[in-house]
């Protein structure tokens, strides 16, 4: 019709007019494809280092004392404290670069500083690697675009926010990237077609939450971090606020966006190397539940992650794969040792069958026990309490537990049989502590992983790596004492060494040098005499 009607204003055949309004039809389609190719099309913003920035990056990535640094940093931009829990956020967030990348959960109660945790943490990331959303409805993340989540952390301000993404988000963290088909209109025919939606990963997530029961299945694909929630911590805290309206606090401040640029411009400099550990077939993990299939994945990945992050401190070597030329690092003895220490903290955490606020009243709980005990002059199998006079105890050790916290963490001892529950003749209840400290090591301990002091430069390829000489070069910085009171300075983690727990002080393979391709770190432990603390030191190629 219209052809007809333009014809006849013009004056001139349909067939010339259709056939021109045929090449309007057409440029318009192809410029439809043209418009449509470039909105699916990843846009990738251009990061620019000045040569100044890059020359501390890169100088920062290799200072022997690279983890002490990322933790003074830490401190630095506000933490108190929780040095270890901030490593292992830092590390999972540089995990984004490698192929299965970590998840962690920050759980504690409301207004113990998890918020401020996962914010320092996310701080250190470049803003275009990270995606944040307080909340999300159940399908949004099917809806992102291709490549809005490759190897980019995903941050969600409270796991409750997500619970309806959860399915989603335990997706992406075993599969690596989500799919969906979704029923929709076709804009040519107008007919229902199935379109597909998919999400590439993979995505290092990072959550908090305050709740107590987390989904079962999001939180074992999780490393889970706990705030230090000590009332020492606590004074620790307050001491850092005040300093903070002091004329130092003001140039800590101007400080802290130094620090930030820093760990952005580094971060941006880390390249997403292939991780090859070679010590991996000399390594074990406990085995006796089905749920440390995931955990051991965890475990590695924290070694992979440790090594990644130290890749400029270690030759890149190459290997033909599938034909094609790979550049890859390999993981060190120290780099062992370093995830060990804070597995024994994470995940020696995550195994227990209780919450960390449970575990800290069932501990509390015992303490009480033994001291009414000794005050009556009993067994301890015949000390009886009421939850009132637990809470009375427990606030007078300055515990500061809340009536409905105590009765939550209480039922759940209760229901696991660590606590027997007595009804009274008045319809009351009294309580025995049926636990008898089984377990009871007074560290986070994750039983099964080989001492790293054991494993030798032979248990790999020697022609491949090479002989190795012996042990060379000083002592390195350490990561610091063990946290006590809440301290700012950066907390010592502890290692399995011998059967034992014992405070380590971290050491790591910091060289900046390689004098060729067949040498490799070695390191070398040695027990100090003054104080008995074990310290490793890497070096010596």
């Amino acid at each position: 019709m219209f052809v007809a009607t333009a014809a006849a204003e013009l004056n001139l055949e349909a067939e010339v007019v259709k056939r021109d309004l045929g090449r309007v039809l057409l440029a318009c389609e192809a410029r439809a494809e043209e418009v449509i190719a470039a909105a699916q099309t990843p846009t990738v913003p251009e990061v620019v280092i000045s040569a100044e920035a890059r020359e501390a990056a890169l100088a920062f990535l290799a200072a022997p004392d690279l983890l002490v640094r990322i933790a003074a940093d830490f401190a630095t931009v506000g933490i108190v404290g929780e040095a270890s829990n901030a490593l292992v956020g830092y590390l999972a967030a540089v995990s984004r670069k490698l192929p299965a990348p970590l998840a962690v959960i920050v759980q504690s109660t409301s207004a113990a500083g998890k918020s401020v945790l996962m914010e320092a943490v996310l701080g250190f990331v470049p803003p275009e690697d990270r995606v944040s959303f307080s909340a999300m409805t159940g399908q949004s993340l099917f809806y992102l675009g291709e490549s809005d989540l490759s190897h980019k952390v995903l941050s969600i301000a409270e796991e409750e926010g997500a619970s309806r993404a959860a399915y989603a988000l335990k997706l992406l963290q075993s599969e690596g990237e989500l799919s969906i088909a979704s029923t929709g209109k076709d804009t040519a025919s107008g007919r229902l077609v199935t379109h597909t939606y998919r999400v590439e990963g993979p995505t290092a997530i990072v959550l908090t939450t305050t709740a107590i029961d987390v989904d079962e299945e999001l939180l074992n694909r999780c490393l889970v971090l706990t705030v230090d929630e000590d009332r020492a911590q606590t004074w620790a805290i307050h001491d850092a606020q005040r300093k903070a309206q002091t004329l130092a606090g003001l140039a800590a401040r101007a400080e802290r966006d130094a620090v930030i640029g820093l760990h952005r411009d580094a971060q941006c400099l880390l390249a997403p190397l292939p991780v090859v550990n070679q010590f991996a077939d000399a390594l074990t993990f406990a085995d006796g539940r089905t749920r440390t299939r995931r955990d051991h994945g965890k475990y590695l990945g924290l070694i992979a992650a440790v090594t990644l992050l130290h890749q400029h401190q270690r030759p890149r070597r190459t290997a033909t794969v599938g034909g094609h030329q790979v550049t890859y690092v390999e993981t060190t003895l120290a780099d062992i040792t370093i995830a060990n220490a804070l597995a024994h903290q994470v995940l020696g955490q995550s195994l227990d069958e209780l919450p960390p606020q449970t575990r800290r009243l069932l501990t509390a709980i015992g303490e009480h026990v033994s001291t009414e005990a000794k005050r009556v002059g009993v067994d301890t199998e015949l000390v009886r309490f009421t939850r009132r006079q637990l809470r009375e105890a427990l606030t007078g050790h300055g515990t500061g537990w809340g009536d409905t916290q105590l009765k939550v963490h209480l039922a759940r001892l209760v229901d696991l049989e660590l606590v027997a529950a007595h009804r009274t003749d008045r319809g009351t209840f009294t309580y025995e502590l049926t636990w008898r400290g089984e377990g009871k090591t007074g560290l986070p301990f994750l039983i099964g992983l080989t001492d790293p002091t054991t494993l030798t430069n032979n248990t790999y390829d020697a022609n491949r790596s090479g002989p190795q000489p012996a042990w060379s070069g000083g002592g390195r910085a350490p990561v610091g004492g063990q946290s006590g009171g809440g301290r700012t300075g950066p907390e010592a983690v502890n290692a399995h060494v011998n059967g034992h727990i014992q405070p380590l002080d971290l050491v790591e393979t910091a060289d900046s040098t390689d004098p060729g391709p067949d040498t490799a770190d070695v390191v070398h432990t040695d027990t100090v005499p003054d104080d008995g603390a074990l310290v490793a030191t890497a070096g010596g190629r």
